[in-house]
């Protein structure tokens, strides 16, 4: 029988709320459909805007072949962008707020004017771009270990922990995005390192792909959010009492302490 929605997004805001990662989350014997996924994770963001928060941005995920070696998904996901997952720079993070999170280090778009459609390209992605910043995405899944197909990480919205921004806004004609080395530090110690040309040959590029892909749900991506188009580097596992930074070089860096909590 197809996957129900309703029950399906209700387990998935229960192990957010109590970090409390489900062993299965989508059967395969129940046939599940990309669309399938991405209904149960529109039925998470709606719960959650209806319960005081709202839409920030949007993500596209594992569009690097390290990511999707790393974590076993050969396709690229992508989700909403929720404003109570925005976490200030340089202040401390608390382990207590996930279950098993990763660092990620991509930059970050804003845009200036609405792009979407079936037939985006590079172009319009150029074009739409107010600025870019360095940022650090903290992925954190809801299923137990990690243990995740395409269908698992579409309906938990990317696998989307946290995001933390850095305060040095570049536009594109400041930086190369298709050929800019990037770094992850624990404490000073490189934990990952990468090039913002692994994601999908450009970013940009990745961002045109994605705007492409949702057009197949209507969607588009709206002036002034945020949108992250995938890690330049295979994904950190975060280690609690070390201060965790994304370096970007000629461009700036993005820093936090993350804390072991209780």
């Amino acid at each position: 029988m197809p996957i129900n929605i309703i029950e399906t997004a209700s387990r998935i805001l229960d192990a957010k709320s109590t970090r409390n990662p489900v062993d299965v989350l989508i059967r395969d014997e129940d046939a599940p459909t990309v669309a399938d996924a991405f209904r149960v994770q529109q039925e998470v963001v709606r719960r959650q805007v209806a319960a005081g928060d709202s839409i920030a941005g949007f993500k596209l995920g594992n569009i690097a072949k390290a990511m999707q070696a790393k974590f076993g998904v050969d396709e690229p996901d992508y989700g909403y962008l929720l404003a109570s997952q925005f976490y200030p720079e340089n202040l401390p993070i608390s382990a207590d707020e996930f279950i098993e999170p990763y660092v990620e280090l991509e930059p970050a778009f804003v845009l200036k004017r609405e792009v979407g459609g079936p037939h985006v390209t590079a172009t319009d992605i150029i074009a739409a771009t107010d600025f870019v910043v360095p940022a650090l995405e903290i992925i954190d899944s809801r299923v137990r270990d990690w243990k995740i197909g395409i269908f698992d990480t579409l309906a938990d919205s990317g696998s989307t922990g946290g995001v933390i921004l850095g305060g040095q806004p570049r536009r594109l004609s400041e930086v190369n995005l298709s050929d800019t080395p990037g770094v992850i530090t624990f404490d000073d110690e490189v934990v990952a390192e990468g090039n913002t040309s692994a994601i999908y040959g450009s970013p940009v590029s990745a961002l045109a792909w994605l705007c492409r892909r949702i057009a197949e749900y209507d969607i588009t991506l709206p002036a002034g959010q945020l949108i992250l188009p995938g890690s330049c580097l295979a994904a950190a596992k975060m280690l609690p009492g070390t201060r965790i930074t994304g370096r970007f070089e000629g461009w700036g860096e993005v820093s936090f302490d993350y804390n072991a909590g209780h």
